[in-house]
């Protein structure tokens, strides 16, 4: 284990936490975004939007889970102080997210004309998870500290986190969708693109201000001028994502991959530009990873077990993917 050496491995645990929430922000993501989006007016759009992500929607949280356990046992002095931070919004994510888990399976159980009241639960229970990571993101970003300032920002993420959700999930529907509801889910994208693109903006003007490690990494030269093709990546794709949409439907469903393509890149981007902004940091200017890290002993057992798992979960999800590949029906219970 000569790259993954004991001085290392706090970084390497730093590294796979931080892909788990990156790919459970873009792939649950997606699936709360439909959520948000579910067009309550027409039992046949929500049906097939449900359809979407009827085969993904659960494998996803899979990634939430993984982070934080992966924080717990690599990092439980950062566990400690961010979850004692965040544990009223954190409960509150867990209550959207039961009330989504709930309400996805009493839709198929329940008499028709009852379903709409556990479509209103699913995208109730999608807006509140939704914005309770946004609001939990506002805070860490403001140092973990609740402050009125800090409050009505975290209040601001929370909306915008909720607009970028439902900018990629209706990303999806454009991709699995065709006919009206693809003309509906194109439609929704520009919205959203547009607060999503506010909110990411304001991110970046706020975050330099209150944390005097991302003001150095992002201004002190030679290495800012590689760390700002970031966000001219990231503002790039919002208005190459809009050319596209302006284009869609085309012949055959030609391209109606790239605006869900161009909101992964917009969604890597972000999240590239966050661990940035707060390296080497796990509590914003408090615990650094070296310092938030289990003992080296400690990291060796898990990694060890990490290596085994998280390469299982990767295989069941892109064979999962793989499986239900290509555009999605109307739900069918019989």
């Amino acid at each position: 284990m000569t790259i993954f050496s004991l001085t290392n491995l706090p970084f390497v645990f730093a590294g796979l936490t931080a892909l788990a929430l990156m790919l459970y922000a873009i792939l649950d993501g997606y699936d709360l975004g439909v959520g948000i989006s579910l067009p309550m007016a027409n039992e046949e759009f929500r049906d097939t939007s449900i359809a979407s992500i009827g085969p993904f929607w659960d494998a996803n949280e899979t990634w939430l889970v993984l982070a934080v356990g992966l924080l717990l046992v690599a990092f439980p002095a950062a566990h400690s102080a961010i979850l004692k931070a965040l544990y009223l919004p954190a409960t509150l994510l867990l209550f959207g997210l039961i009330l989504r888990g709930v309400a996805f399976d009493f839709r198929a159980k329940v008499k028709s004309h009852q379903k709409i009241r556990w479509d209103w639960t699913f995208k109730i229970g999608s807006i509140i998870a939704a914005f309770s990571q946004g609001f939990m993101l506002g805070i860490y970003v403001m140092g973990l500290q609740y402050t009125s300032l800090s409050i009505i920002f975290a209040i601001f993420s929370g909306l915008c986190v909720t607009a970028a959700y439902a900018l990629i999930g209706n990303a999806w529907l454009v991709m699995k969708t065709s006919g009206n509801l693809q003309l509906h889910a194109i439609k929704n994208c520009k919205r959203a693109g547009g607060l999503c693109f506010t909110g990411i903006l304001a991110v970046c003007m706020v975050n330099p201000l209150v944390n005097a490690n991302a003001y150095a990494i992002w201004t002190q030269p030679p290495l800012v001028y590689v760390f700002a093709l970031i966000p001219l990546v990231c503002f790039g794709m919002f208005v190459l994502g809009y050319q596209v949409l302006k284009r869609l439907p085309l012949n055959n469903d030609a391209g109606s991959w790239l605006p869900f393509a161009i909101t992964i890149i917009i969604f890597v981007s972000c999240f590239l530009g966050l661990a940035l902004s707060f390296y080497p940091y796990v509590v914003p200017n408090t615990l650094t990873i070296v310092e938030a890290a289990s003992a080296p002993e400690s990291l060796t057992i898990i990694f060890y077990g990490a290596i085994f798992v998280i390469p299982i979960i990767m295989a069941y999800t892109a064979l999962a993917y793989y499986a239900f590949r290509g555009k999605a029906e109307g739900l069918k219970y019989y």
